[in-house]
């Protein structure tokens, strides 16, 4: 008789044991998180005033003395059901900024906002499904003989977009050396629009706070040459935030002009190396910076927020661009599924990483993302709500927050994470199951809307 797969035998262990249905109702509670954590102590709500014990949660009563919880973690590839929701909570604080919502007035729909694009320098000619990759004139060769054009037209998903013509040519460490810089230049640029915006109409820089503040929401993403682009939501608010209107001075077209001619002139010096020398560092030609508008031309705001949304959870290996994991020596680089383009640059940053000129920018923490240290979304602290503030409004739809009278007392450790294969396999019929289910949700509400 042939023996079932271990994955199969170890579901069926799992279905047979007693406390299989409370287990289940844990896995259902993560949302089918893939690799969940193990949780193991207790919780005791008390009256604020009497001391009396409200509530008392031990895991001591759970299936294998352990509570599970959500590991939150926002790659879809590491866990699909965690990166859903991440998602659904970047939706809403982006879309909170743009229209209204979660403690934001609806006003700042009429405020001057713009969708901007940035992108990183030329680091050396790539195959490309533009201009760079269609057939035309001899573009000659480069200094190892290799041509500097291409005659092939190229699919969308072909293999070769976004490797370099000659590897030889390309510059692989200013590429990685930017990556590190790139949060720091994103701080010079939102710095040098403040002060253009005031110099415009003739205030001290420094006051620019006491007239006007500018909000945004920026969000990471790589492209298919493995260089970051970033995408924001930029708006101009009066001093006090998304409640105060913006001065009669402050319009779309200034704010518009002032992104384009900061993100001209920024740039960031690297330390200097005997190795490399000092680079500047400055954003791209390509520099896009669009009105937003909540109905007519321009992107629509719901579209806008839906986008980043989807990037968000997006890690380096789905584009290409890495591994959603860290390496920890010179054969996790030799041996990562990548292309050869992408290893060239890990590699890169791997020696970068060992050069003392260079130790605080921990460029071997960051192989894993080509040198790439900032969070894939970050927002200014007035633009819109919090991550924490909408998991908090969560659990009290759910019911699981404390009432302002009582305290809590909690004791808790870490016993571990993950599941084992057959655990595995039901989590994930959960979480595909929970997805089944909004989806219809999402359709029938908008049956309903059109009836």
């Amino acid at each position: 008789m042939r023996q079932l797969p271990e994955t199969d035998r170890d579901a069926i262990r799992l279905a047979q044991d007693p406390h299989f249905p409370r287990w289940l109702e844990q896995i259902t509670a993560t949302g089918g998180c893939a690799h969940p954590v193990h949780l193991s102590g207790s919780t005791t709500t008390l009256d604020g005033t009497t001391g009396e014990i409200l509530h008392h949660y031990d895991t001591r009563h759970e299936p294998g003395e352990r509570l599970l919880v959500r590991c939150r973690n926002r790659r879809a590839t590491i866990c699909p059901a965690c990166s859903r929701l991440h998602a659904g909570d970047t939706y809403h604080l982006v879309r909170a900024g743009l229209l209204g919502g979660k403690n934001i007035p609806s006003t700042v729909r009429h405020r001057p906002r713009l969708f901007v694009t940035l992108t990183a320098p030329s680091f050396g000619p790539v195959h490309w499904t533009g201009e760079t990759c269609r057939p035309r004139r001899d573009g000659g060769t480069c200094q190892h003989g290799r041509p500097l054009s291409c005659g092939a037209t190229h699919a969308l998903d072909a293999p070769a977009i976004g490797q370099p013509l000659c590897f030889d040519c390309y510059d692989h460490t200013a590429h990685v050396l930017w990556h590190a810089h790139a949060s720091k230049l994103w701080d010079r640029f939102i710095i040098d629009v403040r002060r253009r915006l005031a110099s415009s109409v003739g205030l001290v820089q420094s006051h620019f706070s006491r007239h006007a503040r500018l909000s945004f929401a920026r969000v990471a993403e790589y492209q298919k040459r493995a260089a970051v682009h970033v995408h924001a939501v930029v708006r101009l608010d009066g001093p006090a935030g998304p409640n105060d209107e913006p001065p009669a001075w402050g319009t779309t077209g200034l704010l518009a002009d002032a992104v384009r001619a900061s993100a001209r002139r920024v740039l960031v010096h690297t330390p200097y190396s005997p190795a490399v020398g000092e680079l500047a560092l400055r954003w791209g030609t390509q520099i896009d910076a669009r009105a937003l508008r909540t109905s007519g031309d321009g992107p629509d705001d719901d579209a806008v927020a839906a986008y980043v949304a989807k990037y968000v959870t997006k890690g380096a290996s789905e584009t290409g661009a890495g591994t959603d994991h860290p390496v920890t020596d010179w054969a996790n680089i030799e041996a990562a599924p990548i292309s050869e383009h992408v290893r060239a640059l890990m590699r890169t940053c791997w020696r970068l990483g060992g050069l003392p000129e260079y130790a605080s920018l921990n460029l071997r923490t960051w192989t894993h993302t080509l040198g790439y240290r900032g969070h894939i979304l970050t927002k200014s602290r007035a633009y819109s709500t919090t991550y924490a503030a909408l998991r908090a409004e969560r659990a009290h739809h759910m019911g699981h927050a404390d009432t302002s009278e009582a305290t809590t007392e909690r004791h808790w450790r870490y016993v571990g994470s993950g599941h084992t294969p057959g655990a595995a396999l039901i989590a994930n019929g959960v979480a595909e199951d929970l997805a089944i289910n909004r989806e219809w949700s999402r359709e029938s509400a908008s049956d309903r809307g059109r009836i």
